[in-house]
C-alpha cells in the first residue's frame, strides 16, 4: 500500500503544481521543501513527514486532506503518512469547500510528539481528545488534555501535541479554514 500512497501524493503534489503553473524551484520557494524532496514526492519515490505535508500545503494554500484525497477513498481507512514516524492520520471527512472544513482522526504512539509550523492566517483548529491522555502546545507552552476534553485555538502559530502516556492517544482535529 506505501507504493499507492506514495504514488497518490505524487499525483497531487503535481496537480497542484500545474494548477498554480508553478515550476519546481517556484514550488520549493513557496513551501520551503527542497526542489529534490519535491521532485521525489512526485515520481512517487518519497514518502513526507506529516510535518513536510503540512509545508507543501500551507505554501500551496491548500487544505492537507487535498493532498490525501485519493487516499481517503481506500478500501483500508488507515493513513500512515510515515510508518516511522508512528503517527496514523486517517481522513474522516475531506476538504468542504462550502464550509471551509475538514476532519481527521490521529492516533500518536506513546511517547509521539509531532509540531506543527504555523497554518494561514485565520485558520482554526478544534481538537476532541476520543481516547488517551495528551498535550497539546500552544503559545511556547503544553497543556493537558484527557479523552473527552475539548480544544479550540488559532492555528496561524507554532503549535502541536504530544502523548506521554504508554498507551496510543487518538484525537479528532477538524480544521477550519478562513472562506475566500
Amino acid at each position: 500500500m506505501k507504493k499507492n500512497i506514495n504514488g497518490s501524493l505524487g499525483r497531487r503534489l503535481k496537480q497542484a503544481r500545474a494548477n498554480k503553473g508553478w515550476s519546481l524551484d517556484r514550488a520549493s520557494v513557496e513551501t520551503g521543501v527542497s526542489k529534490a524532496m519535491l521532485g521525489q514526492i512526485e515520481r512517487g519515490e518519497s514518502s513526507p513527514t506529516i510535518v513536510r505535508l503540512w509545508s507543501i500545503a500551507n505554501g500551496f494554500e491548500l487544505p492537507l486532506s487535498y493532498f490525501l484525497t485519493d487516499l481517503a477513498v481506500a478500501k483500508t481507512p488507515d493513513i500512515m503518512l510515515n510508518a516511522e514516524s508512528d503517527i496514523e492520520v486517517v481522513t474522516l471527512f475531506p476538504f468542504d469547500e462550502d464550509t471551509g472544513l475538514e476532519t481527521f482522526q490521529i492516533t500518536l504512539a506513546p511517547g509521539r510528539e509531532y509540531l506543527s509550523a504555523p497554518h494561514n492566517e485565520g485558520v482554526i483548529e478544534h481538537i476532541i481528545v476520543v481516547s488517551g491522555t495528551m498535550e497539546y502546545f500552544l503559545n511556547r507552552q503544553w497543556h493537558i488534555l484527557v479523552q473527552g476534553q475539548v480544544v479550540k485555538f488559532g492555528a496561524d502559530s507554532q503549535h502541536g501535541y504530544r502523548n506521554l502516556s504508554d498507551k496510543p492517544a487518538m484525537i479528532h482535529n477538524i480544521i477550519c479554514y478562513k472562506k475566500r
